[in-house]
């Protein structure tokens, strides 16, 4: 009984041990669930509190990259300082009948921003290569004066529109190319600057095919010698500019397929004499893709409405100076038109990368040639404005001459200081001359439609 008595006892006890082990589970187990919950609790907190700091933090993000983009654009840059003269030209044009002032201040106003339309487009030309860049170059380059020219022939003033394109050729080879080779030639004193010569015969052809497309118009006018008067010009001149752009098409896929290699600019790969390296690893984009993008549609359209108001008011800033308006299309139009083919030619110069400075500003006047005035002789076709290439007798013949001149120095494949300053003066006798020239056709047809 003892024994039996016993064996209960320690069974309870077994028993009651198993209860308390089951009992200390449980809270071991209620424990752990609490603690993990503790555990838990303050990771969904922090993710909530990150979640709900997206917003926040992409606004300041979003806030700062804004900020930061028209710094780097708008205030890095002194010459931008005359960009307040756009809106106050709008001004002056609601408030007075001043036209010479209005076509001042747009002039001042169009300045910055032909310069920052030529930044925005070499920040792009970052993300898209070298041979598409050069192209976007010379394309938004030129933006201004096409932008320019196709408010002129809308009003009718195709006068306007020949001068001012046929400056932008003169002063592109003649005043850009110049103050290159000159300031390349002084920074690098002491030596001859080298340059691929395969495309400076290209681009010389080129131009050469551009006055040939030009010369014969004239010719056909001055020998009187139309078979159906005064129709005979405008159809071949309406033909030439088909052909004329037929020829820069198959240039541009020459260019970008054919002879890639070749044309992709020396400094691309550093100077000729490879001491440019470390100057192509430090360049970098300021902006992004999106922001170059972004920033030129603005550029663009504000030269678009600066344009207008420029257009409406030479014809008024003409008489008010008295100064012909054959000086001012092709003298002060181009030089304010390219202001960024100026400023990129000799900064690259100075850095000994003269196939870039070439392509800038011979590529420009091939372009302007090729592409600028025969896309506006089909625009004015399509408008009804009977815009033609004869650019007159006196206009041919100095573009004429200039491709020569400029070819001769082209050929040797070398420059140097005393070249670009032959050039400048070059560029003097041809600003002198217009400013003696009284262009007939242009006297009260400013604002007439060509008939």
């Amino acid at each position: 009984m003892n024994y039996k008595g016993q064996i209960g006892v320690t069974s309870l006890v077994e028993m009651g041990s198993l209860d308390g082990a089951m009992h200390d589970l449980v809270d071991e187990c209620l424990y752990s669930s609490e603690m993990d919950a503790q555990k838990t609790q303050p990771i969904l907190s922090n993710q909530r509190v990150l979640l709900s700091g997206l917003p926040v933090g992409g606004y300041k993000m979003t806030r700062n990259g804004v900020y930061k983009s028209i710094k780097t654009v708008v205030f890095s840059n002194k010459l931008n300082l005359l960009m307040p003269f756009g809106p106050l030209a709008i001004m002056v044009h609601k408030m007075s009948t001043s036209n010479s002032w209005v076509f001042f201040l747009s002039l001042l106003g169009i300045t910055p921003l032909a310069e920052r339309l030529g930044y925005a487009t070499e920040q792009l030309a970052f993300y898209t290569g070298p041979t598409v860049g050069g192209l976007l170059n010379a394309t938004f380059g030129n933006a201004t004066e096409l932008i320019i020219s196709i408010y002129a022939l809308k009003s009718g003033m195709t006068r306007v529109v020949q001068l001012s394109l046929l400056g932008s050729i003169l002063s592109n080879m003649l005043l850009v190319l110049g103050c290159a080779f000159f300031c390349g030639g002084l920074v690098h004193y002491g030596k001859e600057q080298v340059f691929s010569k395969a495309t400076a015969v290209v681009n010389s052809g080129l131009l050469l095919m551009a006055v040939m497309g030009l010369l014969f118009p004239a010719v056909l006018h001055y020998t009187h010698t139309e078979r159906q008067v005064g129709k005979s010009e405008l159809s071949l001149s309406r033909f030439s500019s088909c052909v004329m752009l037929l020829a820069y098409a198959a240039y541009l896929v020459f260019q970008l397929k054919s002879q890639n290699d070749n044309y992709v600019p020396v400094g691309e790969e550093g100077s000729h004499n490879g001491e440019n390296d470390d100057d192509d690893e430090d360049e970098a984009p300021e902006i992004s893709k999106w922001e170059s993008i972004i920033w030129l549609a603005i550029m663009t359209a504000w030269i678009s409405i600066l344009s207008d108001y420029l257009v409406d008011t030479i014809e008024g800033a003409s008489e008010a100076w008295d100064v012909p308006i054959a000086f001012i299309s092709v003298i002060l139009l181009p030089i304010i038109g390219n202001a960024a083919e100026h400023a990129s030619a000799i900064m690259f110069a100075m850095k000994d990368k003269l196939d870039i400075s070439l392509g800038v500003a011979i590529g420009s006047s091939t372009q302007i040639s090729m592409f600028g005035i025969p896309f506006c002789v089909v625009i004015g076709w399509v408008m009804g404005k009977e815009m033609d290439l004869n650019f007159q007798l006196f206009e041919t013949a100095t573009l004429f001459i200039t491709v020569i001149v400029v070819a001769f120095f082209l050929q040797e494949g070398t420059s140097n200081y005393f070249k670009g300053l032959m050039l400048i003066l070059c560029y003097l006798i041809v600003s002198a001359s217009f400013f003696v020239h009284e262009d007939p056709s242009a006297v009260g047809q400013s604002k007439i439609p060509k008939t």
